[in-house]
């Protein structure tokens, strides 16, 4: 047995009586408010021959490892995980600023980060998507961070410390019901996303102030489904916060995984066009086979999403936004989720260490002439 070991954020309800120790999360928001966000770590046991079965198995055109397969494994393990919440001393009638002996979870989940960080470790923040429970969340981000960290591509000296955000996602599997929820919920939790941007900026602001030393190591950003929808909401609280006309750029790579936003979102004056201005780059993995997405499209009239056939208008698109496109790849093997599986994600461990899109030890190969789109290979 392996211990595993997870950061997050969350603005659901807590479960059980001591908030600081909970017995997980539920699918209501934080009874504090739809804003409020707790952080904390878990730990829990896992089997490591168990984990291997699936980090070391060979998904055909995809590549070596079913990420996807392992959550289901590491879900059941997180059902009793031990989880402990950061503890904070804050009047929520007053701002924080204008509070004396203020104790705040994030300032203390920042410092042991980076204490982390200083150990070549790089971090990356989690935003899961639509219809996905508390113990679902934990399992997609563990085996999101144990696929990047066995990648055969990545460098043995890297490593990555994945921290999950978690909304209230209802994880019911009510096709009709079930998304439109989730949908309110995660523009409901937007904000809560974008204040805890705009807590990692002043952090990194106090670290610059006080002249201590840095880590020199990178913080990242990757969405999945309904958690670009998120953070598409997210951009207005960080826009509506931040002085000047620029949005501070805070991380190194930003990943839109079969983003679930409309395919124009990411053009000049729509919810993400102004996504470039917070990382150096911008990547877009997106499968014309998906068929949540084709069922978002249909069933729930929304129009063509950016998760299908990438954006809309290619040219429109500020050049620091590179788009995958996966489909030749997937082949209806994963639809939905086929960042956690072979390739796919060998291809953001690569960015993550710093490997340049035209790199020739990646899988892809570059289609058109503007530069900036490419095709996954198998090999």
């Amino acid at each position: 047995m392996t211990e595993l070991r997870l950061f997050y954020a969350t603005n659901r309800n807590h479960l059980g009586k001591d908030r600081w120790r909970p017995d997980g999360y539920g699918k209501k928001f934080s009874d504090d408010g739809v804003e409020n966000l707790r952080f904390g770590r878990l730990t829990l046991e896992a089997d490591e021959s168990k984990m291997a079965r699936y980090l070391d198995k060979d998904c055909e055109t995809m590549g070596q490892g079913d990420g996807e397969g392992l959550i289901k494994y590491l879900s059941k393990c997180a059902e009793s995980a031990d989880i402990v919440a950061y503890r904070e001393k804050i009047n929520r009638s007053v701002a924080e600023d204008q509070q004396e002996n203020i104790k705040l979870g994030s300032q203390a989940a920042f410092a042991d980060l980076q204490a982390i960080m200083f150990k070549n470790t790089d971090v990356l923040i989690y935003i899961h998507g639509f219809n996905v429970s508390w113990v679902d969340a934990v399992g997609s981000a563990l085996s999101l961070q144990e696929m990047l960290n066995h990648c055969p591509e990545g460098d043995p000296k890297q490593h990555v410390q994945v921290v999950l955000f978690s909304w209230p996602s209802d994880g019911m599997a009510l096709p009709f019901v079930s998304y439109k929820s989730d949908r309110s919920e995660a523009a409901g939790s937007g904000n809560a996303v974008g204040r805890g941007i705009l807590k990692v900026r002043d952090f990194l602001a106090s670290l610059r102030r006080a002249d201590e030393q840095l880590c020199k190591q990178d913080l990242h950003l990757l969405c999945h489904s309904m958690g670009n929808y998120l953070l598409q909401n997210a951009l207005e609280r960080c826009d509506a916060f931040t002085p000047g006309n620029a949005l501070p750029r805070l991380f190194e790579h930003i990943f839109l995984c079969s983003p679930d936003v409309d395919d124009t979102a990411l053009e000049e004056g729509q919810p993400l066009g102004r996504l470039h201005e917070l990382a150096r780059s911008v990547s877009v993995y997106h499968n014309r086979g998906d068929a949540a997405l084709v069922v978002s499209d249909y069933t729930k009239g929304n129009p063509d999403r950016l998760g299908s056939n990438g954006p809309a208008r290619p040219t429109l698109v500020h050049n620091k936004v590179h788009q995958i496109d996966c489909t030749s790849i997937v082949k209806g093997l994963v639809e939905h989720s086929y960042y956690l599986v072979g390739n796919v994600n060998a291809d953001i461990r690569m960015s993550i260490d710093g490997m340049q899109h035209d790199d020739l030890r990646r899988h892809r190969n570059r289609v058109g002439v503007m530069g900036n789109q490419w095709e996954m290979r198998s090999t």
